[in-house]
């Protein structure tokens, strides 16, 4: 009798040990062709859970820097899918790339190696290999304003600009990196593809801390081959804004009379 529980206790095991989550990918190498130098070229990886059991993905790592991953965050019951994003910021990195990304997760295979590459051109160059009709179909990148002043801010202060992009074009506005001299304008979050004949509102960062009156261009690249877009933020800042209505008078600060 202690036979057979312990040979029955052991095909139970091995049950377990099959019932996992499968991670089948529709594919795992994508190739983005020619990419326009300071777009964001982002691929979604598919898969599907053909297992038996919820796949958790622990972690998902890309092998640098210039590539981000997003995935998946909720369980990815059997039979439903889920997703992996690359995304790679190709500004300031003109020519071949190839990177990688490696997800781990409790499925059956518990690492999965996803590819993404291309080759990075600047703007005149993929111009050049465009006809006029394919460039009439390009994404347009149309802003409400190009400058935008906060007014009185603190110094370090994080404020936020909204600015409303539009895309006249012909195919879809993928918004790429904010770069500034001042190291301190960003996105507050990664911008959404603009669809054709569609408008989004765009967040924008400014964290100045040098004091005084302030003006700070940054550019925005995108897919629009027309080129990349410009935009001045513009700010009073003071070091305390509590201390804004204070002045000297015989050495000592008093309020304003």
């Amino acid at each position: 009798m202690k036979h057979i529980a312990s040979l029955l206790f052991f095909c139970l095991l091995a049950l377990g040990v099959r019932a996992q989550g499968v991670m089948k990918f529709e594919k795992d190498t994508h190739d983005f062709g020619k990419v326009p130098e300071g777009t964001m070229a982002t691929y979604e990886f598919r898969f599907k859970n053909t297992g038996t059991q919820p796949i958790i993905i622990a972690n998902v790592q890309a092998s640098c820097g210039c590539t981000t991953p997003d995935w998946t965050k909720t369980p990815v019951l059997p039979g439903k899918s889920g997703i992996i994003k690359a995304m790679y910021s190709s500004a300031g990195r003109p020519g071949i790339f190839n990177k990688t990304v490696t997800v781990t997760s409790n499925a059956s295979t518990p690492s999965a190696v996803l590819t993404i590459k291309g080759d990075v051109v600047t703007k005149s160059e993929m111009k050049t290999m465009m006809t006029p009709a394919q460039l009439a179909q390009s994404p347009r990148l149309v802003l409400d304003r190009n400058v935008h002043n906060f007014g009185k801010m603190e110094s370090g202060q994080q404020a936020v600009a909204k600015f409303t992009v539009k895309n006249p074009g012909k195919q879809p506005l993928e918004l790429g990196m904010i770069t500034s001299q001042c190291n301190c304008i960003g996105y507050k979050a990664v911008p959404p593809t603009i669809q054709p004949g569609q408008s989004a509102v765009v967040e924008i960062l400014y964290a100045q801390r040098q004091t005084g009156q302030m003006s700070d261009m940054a550019t925005l690249t995108s897919n629009d081959l027309n080129g990349d877009v410009k935009i001045t933020l513009k700010a009073t800042v003071v070091r305390d804004l509590n201390a804004g209505s204070m002045v000297k008078e015989s050495g000592a600060e008093v309020p304003f009379k």
